[in-house]
């Protein structure tokens, strides 16, 4: 689960970051459009990272 996560994180930010770098008129306004999706990847990365860590620590604990 930690390398979905980690996954999700890298496309969340790369789509709220790409409409910075995009020269094209018409990626750009699709990668701004695309702003809900990329802010909801993100959220959903760093959710995964957290339970998989939470994970592991309960197992070593026991």
């Amino acid at each position: 689960m930690f390398e979905r996560g980690l996954l999700c994180i890298l496309i969340g930010a790369a789509v709220l970051i790409a409409p910075h770098f995009v020269t094209s008129a018409g990626w750009r306004e699709m990668l701004v459009g695309a702003h809900v999706v990329g802010w909801f990847a993100l959220v959903l990365g760093i959710a995964l990272v957290v339970v998989d860590l939470i994970q592991r620590a309960k197992g070593k604990a026991r």
